[in-house]
C-alpha cells in the first residue's frame, strides 16, 4: 500500500521486482496527499491496472481477505506508524510488515527509523544507506532487518525506446528545496536564458505535481505558478520553457541534459547515461537533500546551466551509491527468510520504538489522517487554525 505519488511509483517497481509466482496487490490508502487518479496512472505506468483508493478500514478487509504472507507499507512515516500499530494489528497469521525509503535517503535519520521501528524488514538502496540505518538501529534499538535493492524504478538507456530526437533539458523540480521564491525564481530565469541562447533545446520543467495536486511534501512556491508571475511581470518569455508532468523515464528517453538541486530522478538520469547537473548554488548538506552527491562529479551552477554545461558521475561514487551490482541485492532473500520464519511460527515481531503512551497523542493525530476523508479533515484544520487566532487576538 502507498500513500502518495513517490512511494506508489516506489511500491509498483519494487513489486515487479519480486520473483515469478508471487501474488501481489497494490493499493493506495486515502490520506490529505492522496494522489490524483492522473498520478496515480503515472506511477503504476505498465501496470494492467490503476490500483483503488482504499480507506483504512477498507484496507483492513482487504488485507483479511488476502491473508498476506508480507505487507509493503510504502507510506510516509507517521502513517506507517498507525498502519502497522494500530489498523493492520492483530492479522492472523501475521504477515511481515516491510518497508522503506522511495529516494535517496543521505543522511539517515532517526525519525525515519523510529516511525518504521515496527517493521521486520527495511529497504534501502544504496551500501552507504544500509550502514547508516544499521548504525542508527543498533543506537536506537527496536526494528527488524535491513535490506539492500537496487533503486527499482532506474531504467537503462537500452530500457527505454527512443522515438525522436535528443534535444531536450529537463529540470526536475524538489518541493522541499530551495525554500526561498527568491532561488525558485533566480533557476527559472537562468533556464529561460538557456531557452534563448539555445533555440534548438526543448527545455522542460518536469514537474512532480500540477500545482492543484497533492504530493508527498507540500511545494509553497510551486514553480508554474512563480513562471506564469514572472511572465506576467514581463520577466520572461512566456514560451521559453515546457512544464510537464508524467514518468521521468519517458522524458529523459529525449533528454541531451537534466538538472536538478535534488532529486531521486538524478540517478534515473545516470542510468540512462544523460549528463547532469546537480545544482550546489544553494548549498550542499543534509537541509538541501543533496549532501549525497558529494564527490560524485556531478555539482555544478546555474552558471553552468545557462552555458548548457552537463557533467558525468564518477564511476566509484555510482558504486557506492545506487548502482552497486545485481548480486549485492538481498532484501528479496531476507524476506523469503522472514516469511519462512512467520509460516512456521518463529517469527520474532519487530518492537516498534513509538508504541509507549508519551506517543499516543502523535499516533491519534497519525490515525485521523487515514480514517477521516481528506476534505473533512482539511475543513477542521482550516477551523482549528481559525480558532487559535481568534484566541491570539482575545490575548
Amino acid at each position: 500500500m502507498a500513500d502518495s505519488d513517490s512511494y506508489l511509483k516506489w511500491a509498483a517497481c519494487l513489486l515487479r521486482d519480486l520473483p515469478s509466482g508471487c501474488d501481489t496487490e497494490l493499493a493506495v490508502i486515502r490520506t490529505p496527499i492522496v494522489p490524483s487518479e492522473a498520478q496515480i496512472h503515472a506511477a503504476v505506468a505498465g501496470s494492467a491496472a490503476d490500483p483503488p483508493v482504499l480507506s483504512a478500514r477498507g484496507l483492513r478487509r482487504v488485507a483479511e481477505r488476502f491473508r498476506p504472507d508480507a505487507v509493503l507499507v510504502a507510506c510516509t512515516g507517521p502513517v506507517v506508524d498507525v498502519l502497522v500499530g494500530e489498523v493492520l494489528s492483530g492479522l492472523r497469521p501475521r504477515p511481515v510488515f516491510v518497508s522503506g525509503l522511495p529516494g535517496i535517503s543521505v543522511p539517515a535519520t532517526e525519525k525515519a527509523w523510529l516511525f518504521r521501528s515496527g517493521c521486520e524488514l527495511f529497504v534501502l538502496h544504496s551500501g552507504r544507506e544500509v550502514e547508516e540505518f544499521s548504525a542508527a538501529g543498533r543506537r536506537l534499538g527496536g526494528g527488524g532487518e535491513v535490506g539492500l535493492a537496487r533503486l527499482p524504478f532506474l531504467h537503462t538507456r537500452d530500457e527505454v525506446p527512443v522515438t525522436g530526437p535528443r534535444n531536450r533539458v529537463v529540470f526536475a523540480t524538489q518541493a522541499k528545496v530551495p525554500r526561498r521564491r527568491e532561488e525558485r525564481e533566480r533557476i527559472l530565469l537562468t533556464l529561460a536564458e538557456l531557452a534563448g541562447e539555445r533555440p534548438d533545446l526543448d527545455v522542460v520543467v518536469k514537474l512532480r505535481a500540477l500545482d492543484t495536486e497533492r504530493q508527498t511534501h507540500n511545494e509553497r512556491y510551486h514553480y508554474q505558478r512563480l513562471w506564469q508571475r514572472l511572465a506576467a511581470d514581463g520577466r520572461v518569455d512566456p514560451g521559453a520553457v515546457r512544464f510537464a508532468v508524467g514518468p521521468m523515464h519517458e522524458h529523459l528517453a529525449h533528454a541531451a541534459g537534466f538538472v536538478t538541486v535534488s532529486s531521486t530522478a538524478a540517478l534515473e538520469a545516470i542510468a540512462q547515461r544523460v549528463p547532469l547537473l546537480v545544482l550546489s548554488d544553494f548549498g550542499v548538506g543534509a537541509e538541501m537533500i543533496n549532501l549525497v552527491f558529494e564527490g560524485s562529479g556531478l555539482l555544478g551552477t546555474l552558471d553552468d546551466l545557462a552555458r548548457g554545461r552537463f557533467l558525468t558521475p564518477d564511476e566509484a561514487w555510482c558504486k557506492a551509491n545506487y548502482f552497486h551490482p545485481d548480486d549485492e541485492s538481498d532484501w528479496i532473500s531476507r524476506l523469503v527468510s522472514l516469511v519462512g520464519q512467520a509460516r512456521s511460527g518463529r517469527l520474532v515481531p519487530a518492537r516498534s520504538l513509538l508504541d509507549g503512551p508519551e506517543f499516543a497523542a502523535a499516533r491519534r493525530r497519525a490515525r485521523l489522517r487515514v480514517e477521516v476523508p481528506p476534505k473533512v479533515l482539511r475543513v477542521g484544520y482550516r477551523a482549528k487554525r481559525r480558532m487559535r487566532r481568534y484566541l491570539k487576538v482575545l490575548g
